[in-house]
């Protein structure tokens, strides 16, 4: 039966993504489960949540094996095991995309984090995971960075779907939207069927409030400590201003007229890490037509079990949301500092959980050898 919680945000328009993915869930149907019972729709993965999964280990165990056997190099088998997933994944997941022509039933796998600063290998690297995945409900995830844009827009030309990440600006999240349409413009004049191709842009909202809420305990007025807990969500609300606005130009209508989908807002780094704020905030706040929530399962489980869905908490608050950002401005919040740091933080970390994930696989691999 399905979550009256779960489905009452699936009806505002809202689809839900699992920000989790590890073969074990896959194996015992945990997935499915996800899909029938708390509308789950799709699924995100990155670095750090495949390392996660990889420190378990046992589940793996039979791959790295073979692939130890196979004199394969730790690159490659990260390679392979996370393609693997994914795939199988899009496998589970096809009867939604079926389902939902083509929206939902999304799985995302995210190019190596060490290219994030290097268009032509974040391209390449796109192109390979697109093809060895091989389903059509497969997403590539692409970090916004300078470098990322252009590789964004080559990659969609290309006729592949993406999912843009690491988006902290409303600027930069212009750029990306804008990335977006050059890709698809490109994908016509290449002849490549637009309604085939699907996109969302990943726009980070947690990590904002843990960055701001420092400097204004730093600040350490009573005005600047009124202002803690609240860019994240204004942050996001003006963000889908913004989207309102680009996919309302001709520019745009004529791509639709071709058979072209939006880029639907995805809110990521939605789980609360101030144990203060009501840990469904990220989801209940920024509800709202045309929009993915990618929810880490301790979220979704929240989500489920308390949340009060309140219909559209975005399109009418954006005038708050303004308000907001321009007392941080007066309190003395950088916000493009802030978001400069947000990015360069983003690309390291998930730089670090890729090596964990290689030093891990690594570990394994020569185990497997030494048998």
């Amino acid at each position: 039966m399905t979550n009256s919680n779960t489905k009452a945000l699936s009806e505002v328009g809202v689809s839900i993504w699992l920000d989790d993915l590890n073969r074990t869930m896959l194996e015992q149907g945990e997935l499915t489960e996800l899909v029938e019972e708390k509308s789950v729709v799709g699924v995100t993965t990155n670095p750090t949540i495949f390392a996660t999964a990889l420190k378990d280990g046992a589940a793996y165990d039979e791959q790295v094996k073979d692939l130890a056997a196979q004199g394969a190099d730790v690159d490659e088998a990260v390679f392979e095991i996370t393609t693997t997933d994914v795939r199988n994944a899009c496998d589970q997941l096809k009867s939604v995309y079926d389902a939902s022509n083509g929206q939902d039933g999304r799985v995302s796998i995210e190019v190596d984090p060490r290219l994030a600063r290097d268009t032509e290998g974040t391209t390449a690297s796109a192109k390979k995971l697109w093809g060895t995945v091989d389903r059509a409900n497969a997403m590539i995830k692409i970090p916004a960075t300078v470098e990322g844009l252009p590789a964004i827009t080559a990659t969609l030309a290309e006729g592949i779907s993406v999912n843009v990440t690491l988006i902290f600006s409303i600027d930069r999240y212009r750029q990306v939207m804008n990335a977006y349409l050059e890709g698809l413009e490109q994908a016509k004049a290449n002849g490549h069927d637009l309604s085939t191709i699907r996109s969302v842009a990943s726009f980070f909202v947690s990590r904002v409030d843990t960055e701001i809420d420092k400097r204004l305990d730093a600040i350490g007025s009573d005005d600047a400590a009124a202002l803690k807990g609240k860019a994240g969500v204004a942050n996001a609300r003006l963000a889908y201003q913004a989207f309102e606005e680009v996919f309302s130009t001709p520019r745009w209508q004529s791509l639709a007229d071709d058979g072209a989908h939006v880029q639907r807002p995805l809110w990521a780094s939605t789980g609360v890490k101030n144990p203060e704020y009501k840990d469904t905030m990220y989801v209940v706040d920024l509800a709202v037509d045309n929009t993915v929530n990618t929810m880490p399962p301790k979220t979704l489980d929240a989500v489920a079990d308390h949340a009060e869905v309140a219909g559209d908490q975005v399109t009418g608050n954006y005038d708050n949301a303004r308000e907001v950002l321009a007392q941080l401005d007066a309190a003395g919040v950088d916000y493009n500092d802030v978001v400069k740091v947000l990015e360069d933080e983003g690309v390291s970390k998930f730089e670090d959980s890729w090596g964990e994930l290689l030093d891990s696989v690594k570990g394994e691999l020569d185990k497997a050898a030494t048998k």
